[in-house]
């Protein structure tokens, strides 16, 4: 009987003895892996939390905005390139280039947006076909009016059709305000609410209105 007993006690000593061996390996193998899986476990939220965070958490009002936003101001800027040769008010030269300057960096950067979430940006010479409809834009046949004038002539011209123009745009812009969630953007819509009403009432004081 103390024979059993003693191999008994033998044979749990030996089995608790191993237990604690795997526990030990166990618990060591965890603290490793846990500061490498622990580690890509903190890493991978915070890296997939940043992704759309990167992106802005833009929504669809954002991509309606810079898609049509693009072939918008690349018309402003068509018209304000007829200018420099064609306007006789050094104030409506003055216009057209601060509204190129203002409105080259602002396509660029919605065509970065666009790209970076995965939306086509709209091609050059797109905008007779993508844009119908669109507040503000000229026709073809307004286009062709403004190239074809000169002097006082394009000066009025330019004038009543850039007031309409950029009346698209404050619509389009206040559109985002209210709709879109991608910060930048809303900022930039902001901007062309402001900066173009501002010249909308400019032209309107050049043309002898109030």
């Amino acid at each position: 009987m103390s024979v059993n007993r003693s191999v008994f006690r033998r044979s749990a000593a030996v089995f608790a003895a191993g237990a604690a061996a795997v526990v030990l390996a166990a618990c060591g193998g965890s603290d490793d892996s846990s500061a490498g899986h622990d580690g890509h476990r903190s890493a991978s939220p915070s890296v997939s939390a940043s992704a759309p965070a990167a992106q802005g958490q833009h929504n669809a009002a954002d991509v309606v905005f810079a898609t049509g936003m693009i072939p918008h101001h690349r018309q402003a800027v068509e018209m304000a390139s007829l200018a420099p040769s064609r306007a006789e008010s050094p104030e409506v030269k003055k216009l057209a280039e601060d509204i190129k300057k203002a409105q080259d960096p602002e396509i660029k950067s919605l065509s970065g947006w666009l790209a970076s979430w995965g939306e086509p940006v709209p091609a050059e010479g797109a905008m007779d076909h993508s844009s119908h409809g669109m507040a503000g834009m000229m026709s073809p046949e307004e286009m062709d009016k403004l190239k074809d004038s000169s002097g006082k002539a394009f000066d009025t011209a330019f004038m009543e059709m850039m007031i309409k123009h950029h009346e698209g745009a404050v619509d389009m812009a206040k559109t985002e305000q209210a709709r879109g969630s991608f910060p930048e953007a809303k900022t930039m819509a902001q901007g062309i609410i402001t900066s173009q009403t501002a010249e909308i009432a400019q032209m309107n004081m050049l043309r002898g209105k109030s």
